[in-house]
C-alpha cells in the first residue's frame, strides 16, 4: 500500500536556463528583467549623457543656464562647507589651548554693590541727587553721597590690598535711565574723581559685572566675573554696601553660595540720615524674603528680577565659571548640595 506525502512536490514547469521552442526547434535565452539592467551606473550616465545632448539640441540656452545654475550651487555648498569647518577647527583650538588670564596674579575680590544709575553727561555733579537716576524710596537730601562712599570704601579697600581685584556690580536696571549699567556709572564717577589719589595702583585693576539685578546675583556674578578675569576663585570676598545690609551680604547671601566666613568681609557705609528709618524697614521686608527664597528664584524677589531687566539682557554666565553650575542652575529653599570649589 502506498502512501502519498500530503505536501506537493516541486515541478520545474519553465527552467531557468536556455530551452527549446519546440514550434521553432530554436534555442531561446530568457529575457533579462529591464529594470535590473537599467539600474546599471554606465548605462545610466550614458541615458544620463543622451537625454541631456537631446535637451541641449532643443533648448541650449536653458541647458546652459540650469548648468552654470548647478555648477555655482555646488561651489557655495563646499564654500559654506569648508568655511563651517575651518571655524570649528579654530575653535576647538582655542579650547585645547591654555587661557591667559589677564589678572591672573590676583587673588582677592572687592565687589561694590550698585544701587543707581548715573545720568548726566558730566560726572563733575556726582554728589547731586539730580544726577542720578533714583526710585521713589530713594529721593533723599544726602543720597547721591552715599553712592560716592562706597565708591570711594571700595577704592580704598583694593588700594590697601595689592592682591585685590575691584568689581562695580550692577546691570542696566532702570529702562528710563537709557541701556546704561549701574557698573558703569560707578567706574566713571571713580574716574572723575582721580580714584581719590589711588590711581595708579587701583585704576588698572577695577573692572565691571554688568547683570547683576539684586544683591544676591551681586555677589554670585562677581565671583564668577573674578574667574573669568583671574582664572581662579577668589581665596577672601569683601563687599561694599550699606551698613543696614551686612546681615543680608555677610549671613544670607554668603552662606547660600556655602563661602567660607571666615574669608568673607564687610564693609557698610551709612544710609543718609533721612532715609535710614525707612530703610531699615524695606531691609527687614527684603531679609525675610531672601530668608523664604535664598535664592531669589521664585515669588516677589524673582519677579522684582525681572523687572530690573527692562532691555533683556542675554546673561554670560555660567560660560566663563562652569564649576559653579550647578550654582547657578540651582532653585531651592535648602542650601545648594553639590560641590565648590571652595568648599
Amino acid at each position: 500500500m502506498s502512501t502519498y506525502s500530503n505536501s506537493p512536490k516541486s515541478f520545474n514547469a519553465y527552467p531557468r536556463g536556455d530551452f527549446v521552442d519546440l514550434e521553432s526547434a530554436t534555442l531561446k535565452r530568457p529575457r533579462k528583467s529591464k529594470s535590473s539592467s537599467s539600474l546599471h551606473p554606465l548605462r545610466m550616465l550614458k541615458s544620463l549623457g543622451n537625454g541631456f545632448q537631446y535637451h541641449y539640441k532643443l533648448h541650449p540656452l536653458r541647458v546652459l543656464f540650469i548648468s552654470l545654475l548647478f555648477g555655482v550651487s555646488v561651489l557655495i555648498i563646499v564654500s559654506v562647507y569648508q568655511s563651517h569647518h575651518r571655524s570649528m577647527s579654530y575653535y576647538q583650538s582655542l579650547d585645547l589651548e591654555p587661557k591667559e588670564y589677564p589678572y591672573a596674579n590676583l587673588k582677592n575680590l572687592v565687589m561694590v554693590a550698585g544701587h543707581s544709575i548715573y545720568t548726566t553727561s558730566s560726572c563733575g555733579d556726582a554728589d547731586k541727587e539730580d544726577s542720578w537716576f533714583l526710585e521713589p524710596y530713594q529721593k533723599h537730601p544726602g543720597q547721591a553721597a552715599t553712592f560716592l562712599a562706597h565708591i570711594q570704601e571700595g577704592v580704598e579697600n583694593v588700594a590697601k590690598d595689592k592682591q585685590a581685584l575691584l568689581l562695580f556690580s550692577g546691570g542696566e536696571t532702570r529702562k528710563n535711565a537709557g541701556p546704561r549699567s549701574e557698573a558703569q556709572s560707578y567706574w566713571a564717577v571713580a574716574e572723575s574723581k582721580k580714584w581719590f589719589g589711588n590711581e595708579d595702583s587701583v585704576k588698572w585693576r577695577t573692572l565691571t559685572e554688568e547683570h547683576a539685578r539684586d544683591s544676591f546675583e551681586n555677589l554670585l556674578f562677581s565671583v564668577c566675573r573674578f574667574k573669568e578675569l583671574t582664572g581662579t576663585y577668589p581665596q577672601n570676598i569683601t563687599v561694599v554696601s550699606y551698613d543696614f545690609k551686612e546681615e543680608r551680604f555677610a549671613q544670607l547671601h554668603r552662606s547660600s553660595i556655602r563661602f567660607p566666613e571666615s574669608n568673607f568681609f564687610y564693609s557698610g557705609t551709612p544710609a543718609s540720615p533721612a532715609a535710614k528709618e525707612a530703610a531699615a524697614k524695606g531691609e527687614a521686608l527684603v531679609r525675610y524674603q531672601f530668608l523664604e527664597d535664598p535664592y531669589g528664584c521664585r515669588g516677589s524677589l524673582w519677579r522684582k528680577k525681572l523687572g530690573r531687566d527692562p532691555f533683556h539682557r542675554s546673561i554670560p554666565y555660567p560660560n566663563g565659571c562652569p564649576e559653579i553650575d550647578g550654582l547657578f542652575r540651582y532653585c531651592g529653599q535648602t542650601l545648594y548640595p553639590g560641590s565648590l570649589p571652595w568648599d
